[in-house]
């Protein structure tokens, strides 16, 4: 494994990390992190709108809500007019559910399933303690995702009661690197910034 390399564990908790640091974004901070979209490139980008469409209901219902649910000065005259607070808070929610669900699709569409179970598995061995078997919730969590990736659009609603056939004889072989000072120094300083964030004086 090449020496710079990052843990897969230390890239979920980072990513844990950052979707934290989203719900503490407001106003400017808020806006200048739309500008950041473009890295995630063509593919990353087509990905998170799909993901972002099959929510929409949702958003235009968070939208409605707050927009006509909170009081203040109404935007134009007449009993049907949304408040200027409620539309801000609208947008704050809006911009921060969609930055999490563009973070989702990224680090999906970046984390291969078996880093992804590595990190699981780390992140649950201190659960041995209470009982909990970190094993055996890396193979649940395996064959849900596996189920999920191969499930086709139903059309009919009791297609997916049907319960598909497991695999009799199939072995899960993980490769766990040790953790390192490199990825314990990134969760710090990630954190440091995130608790800025979320804890910064606001004047």
């Amino acid at each position: 494994m090449p020496s710079f390399s990052v843990h897969p564990t230390t890239r979920v908790v980072n990513w844990f990390l950052l979707l934290i640091a989203v719900q503490c974004l407001n106003g400017l901070a808020l806006a200048a992190a739309f500008l950041l979209l473009p890295a995630l490139g063509r593919r990353g980008l087509q990905r998170a709108g799909r993901l972002v469409w099959r929510v929409r209901w949702l958003l235009l219902t968070l939208l409605v809500v707050f927009s006509w649910g909170v009081a203040g000065e109404p935007l134009w005259e007449g009993a049907a007019a949304p408040t200027l607070e409620g539309l801000r808070k609208a947008l704050t929610h809006l911009g921060r559910l969609l930055l999490v669900l563009i973070a989702v699709s990224a680090f999906l569409d970046a984390t291969p399933l078996a880093d992804l179970l590595v990190a699981s598995h780390t992140l649950l061995k201190p659960l041995r303690r209470i009982g909990l078997d970190p094993d055996r919730g890396v193979v649940r969590l395996m064959l849900v995702l596996r189920y999920v990736e191969t499930l086709p659009r139903p059309r009919d609603w009791r297609s997916l009661l049907d319960v598909p056939g497991t695999t009799v004889g199939e072995s899960l072989e993980l490769d766990q690197p040790p953790l390192r000072w490199l990825d314990f120094a990134l969760t710090l300083i990630l954190g440091l910034v995130v608790a800025y964030l979320c804890f910064r004086p606001v004047f």
